[in-house]
């Protein structure tokens, strides 16, 4: 790795927890659900996975942070997804800056346009117990999480996801639904912190092109595989 390859990466530090979260989903996959207004989350959720083979819509993130006895939010960013189960989906930052997370099923890639950097993962089992499982994953998610109705709040039916494996980042994920479709994600990880998700004009089953997953490295990109 050259000096100005390090140079490159030290500069634009405006990530905040956007970027933590685009970190953390790069060792996930989710995968949600859909049915009928009066049922319960837990149903609408097995539903939603037993139905969506694949989906597209757009998100809006935030980080909460309680300061004073008060919840404060901050560091928001959003854009658009689309996914086909298990394993394949773009993520993609719009704002307040672009990045780029796509998985092809086998391989995930992870695109800074500021630097033009493409680090490289493999999906591995480690995705099982992740956040990302529940929307982009298999149907087997109670092998991996253990599923709890949450009750009513905001509108929307809750679902709490309890990861099985000790080595999970989060300890808590909640899942809003209305209608068999998921409108919001509640992430808690082991330190306290809490991100929330929002998914706007989210679409069952799209026509999608095989190839639609196939990521190309931009051009004059640098390439890293860890």
């Amino acid at each position: 790795m050259t000096n100005q390859y390090q140079d490159k990466k030290i500069a634009p530090s405006k990530k905040g927890q956007a970027g933590i979260f685009a970190k953390l989903l790069a060792i996930s996959i989710l995968a949600f659900a859909p049915i009928f207004a009066e049922a319960g989350a837990l149903d609408q959720f097995k539903s939603f996975v037993a139905s969506t083979k694949a989906a597209k819509g757009e998100f809006t993130q935030r980080q909460v942070k309680m300061m004073d006895g008060s919840a404060k939010v901050s560091n928001v960013s959003s854009g658009n997804f689309s996914f086909a189960r298990p394993g394949k989906f773009i993520w993609t930052y719009q704002k307040p800056y672009e990045q780029l997370l796509q998985a092809d099923g086998d391989k995930l890639y992870i695109y800074d346009k500021d630097l033009n950097q493409v680090t490289v993962k493999k999906l591995g089992d480690a995705l099982a117990s992740s956040p990302a499982a529940i929307l982009f994953g298999s149907n087997d998610l109670e092998k991996n999480f253990t599923l709890k109705e949450a009750g009513t709040k905001d509108g929307l039916e809750w679902l709490n996801a309890i990861p099985k494996s000790k080595d999970s980042t989060f300890e808590h994920i909640g899942i809003g639904l209305r209608n068999g479709v998921p409108e919001a994600m509640e992430l808690r990880d082991a330190f306290g912190q809490v991100s929330l998700l929002s998914f706007q004009h989210f679409e069952k089953n799209p026509a999608i092109p095989a190839n639609g997953f196939k990521f190309v490295v931009p051009k004059g990109a640098d390439v890293f595989n860890n």
